[in-house]
């Protein structure tokens, strides 16, 4: 094991010692129960199984047979969630050959930052997290299930998925993935339509051409953005399947996988097996963190992955990102971060090559608990159809694509792809695996937006010719529901192929998908409140070096210091979003995992 790797972890068990321990009497007391089904009343066993066909009310009648409950995300809007609309009656089917049975226990909303980025339904995003984590919380709470299997993929319901199963967590539960689409449009063509569009060189119709090539099917969207990070992470964590993450849907192969989801919760409950919360300890926790730096993941993750750890009891922040990222190397070019999209990645050796290979480096736990149930090491194959039979392999012993995907010993970068910014202006993250070297460092005049509309008009304008550091603040938690920015991502881009020194700094999301343009995001303290950033003006000198880690407002700091706060007020209402004031209220910081739970 790598020393600084084992240091670390050490540093979150003594951090986390109060809080694991609290977590795992809670648990504990709940398993030593037993089966939920033996204490229901009659009455309450009646409605439990009311609806149920014949041959599963005879298991769901008592405590001997397992039920498992299913919890889905699916909605037929968003392509990463369609193809779950079959998977209950083949979950079902799975369990009745084992002598189990299963039930849907209950839906969580999930909602698309691919059709709100930009709008104003973006403002309901993040929440929408907490809001999956109490949905699933209710959907488990009839208390009628020896196990669960978690049906989603996206930017914030695997992540409310996993906060909202870890409150259970006494039972055994798989999360089962549906699977990117096939892949479109090649990332460069899109991008260059996008840049285009933003210059005004083509219309609209050229550019929804371009993007209905790219979004295309079912399945999860193909860059590495945060659904995609979703997916590694679970298999990092030992929640998936070994080889699960990025099998197309609508194959055998993935229908494959998905009974076994079922066979392998069904077994995990029957041998009375550890549950969700025992798996999620903080070995699995620096795992997913090695994970997310090793292949460039989502800055989202700086967020959700903070408050997924919080709620089994281990607490993390950004300096354990950082120092993570200092040692692990970066092994993928996966867009935003290179040309090739998850299933470049996939074929080249996907998940089982990269995990092996920083198993094999000393940079993962490999004694963990997996619902495969063979510590880490059995992440290191591949599936495959045997005929009509589920197997596994070896995962490739070399990469079959070096531009796509590299082994430990011959990584694209050093250290992985985020690191910690600080200074007078907070705590902010930056993912540097797609900026240049050479962009990494800005040193230039603030110009300050309180709208992401307001930055769009300036640059139609022209206003936006020149150094600069857009300071695009009120855009956390606190203040409106810190939505993604992403819309700004080709202006930024274009202003830097022109040859200006420009960055962003915010105290928003910039989301998985953050590209070329150096950008400080998810500063804390937020503006609202404020922050530090409600302090700076116009034409102060702003300093980002991502190579040092510096945020600074180069301004003397006594100046600095006496200014007044600037004020803004988010309307914040129409589509919902006056629903979720009291939710801004409550809201953790970013780096405590801007959540309202109080883990």
């Amino acid at each position: 094991m790598h020393p600084k790797l084992v240091e670390i972890t050490a540093r979150i068990l003594v951090r986390s010692q109060d809080a694991r321990a609290a977590y795992l009497e809670k648990i504990a007391a709940w398993k030593g129960r037993g089966p939920a089904r033996a204490r229901m009343s009659c009455s309450n066993l009646a409605h439990v199984y009311a609806a149920s066909p014949s041959a599963d009310k005879v298991k769901q009648s008592s405590a001997g047979p397992v039920n498992l409950g299913i919890v889905t995300a699916y909605n037929d809007m968003l392509s990463a969630h369609q193809p779950f609309a079959s998977y209950p009656d083949l979950i079902k089917a799975a369990a009745r050959e084992v002598r189990a049975a299963a039930q849907v226990a209950g839906g969580v909303p999930a909602m698309c930052d691919g059709v709100t980025q930009g709008q104003p339904g973006m403002e309901l995003s993040l929440f929408s997290r907490d809001v999956i984590a109490m949905a699933t919380a209710v959907s488990l709470s009839h208390d009628a299930f020896d196990g669960a299997i978690m049906l989603g993929v996206c930017d914030k319901i695997v992540p409310g998925l996993f906060i909202g199963a870890l409150s259970f967590g006494h039972l055994p539960i798989v999360f089962a993935p549906a699977g990117p689409m096939p892949s479109g449009l090649p990332n460069k063509e899109k991008a260059a339509i996008r840049a285009l569009y933003a210059e005004g060189k083509v219309g609209r119709d050229a550019l929804l051409a371009a993007e209905s090539q790219s979004y295309h099917s079912a399945g999860t969207c193909t860059f590495y953005g945060t659904a995609n990070s979703n997916q590694m992470l679970m298999e990092a964590m030992g929640l998936h399947l070994p080889g699960a993450a990025f099998v197309n849907p609508g194959t055998p192969l993935r229908d494959a996988l998905t009974r076994a989801a079922a066979h392998t919760a069904v077994a995990l409950a029957r041998e009375g097996g550890p549950g969700m919360g025992a798996m999620i300890d903080a070995r699995a926790i620096v795992n997913g963190l090695v994970g997310l730096l090793a292949t460039g993941g989502s800055t989202n993750h700086t967020l959700h992955l903070v408050a997924m750890a919080r709620a089994a009891g281990i607490l993390i922040d950004w300096t354990d990102f950082a120092e993570l990222s200092a040692i692990t190397p970066l092994l993928c070019r996966i867009y935003p971060n290179g040309s090739a999209d998850v299933n470049h990645f996939h074929a080249a050796g996907g998940m089982g090559f990269l995990l092996r290979e920083l198993l094999d480096g000393g940079l993962m736990h490999g004694d963990v608990l997996t619902v495969a149930g063979e510590g880490l090491h059995a992440y290191t194959r591949e599936p495959f159809l045997d005929g009509e039979a589920l197997a596994w392999r070896d995962a490739p012993a070399a990469s079959l694509d070096r531009d796509v995907l590299r082994g430990a010993a011959d990584p694209f970068a050093a250290d992985g792809g985020i690191r910690l910014l600080k200074g007078n202006l907070g705590r902010a993250v930056i993912k540097t695996s797609a900026v240049a070297a050479q962009h990494r460092v800005v040193r230039a005049p603030a110009l300050v937006f309180h709208d992401q509309e307001d930055f769009i008009a300036a640059f139609n304008a022209g206003k936006l010719e020149r150094d600069h550091v857009a300071v695009l603040r009120f855009q956390g938690p606190r203040a409106n529901g810190m939505p993604e920015l992403h819309k700004l991502s080709p202006q930024l881009a274009l202003l830097q192929d022109r040859g200006f020194k420009v960055a962003l700094v915010t105290d928003g999301r910039m989301s998985g998908a953050s590209g070329k343009t150096p950008a400080a995001l998810h500063v804390t303290p937020e503006a609202d409140g404020a922050g530090p950033l409600a302090r700076v003006r116009d034409g102060d000198i702003i300093l980002l070096d991502a190579e040092r880690g510096i945020l600074q407002a180069e301004v003397d700091p006594a100046e600095f210091a006496s200014r007044d706060a600037v004020r803004h007020s988010q309307p914040g209402a129409g589509l919902g979003r006056e629903l979720f004031a009291p939710m801004r209220q409550l809201v953790s910081g970013a780096e405590a995992g801007a959540s309202i739970f109080q883990f």
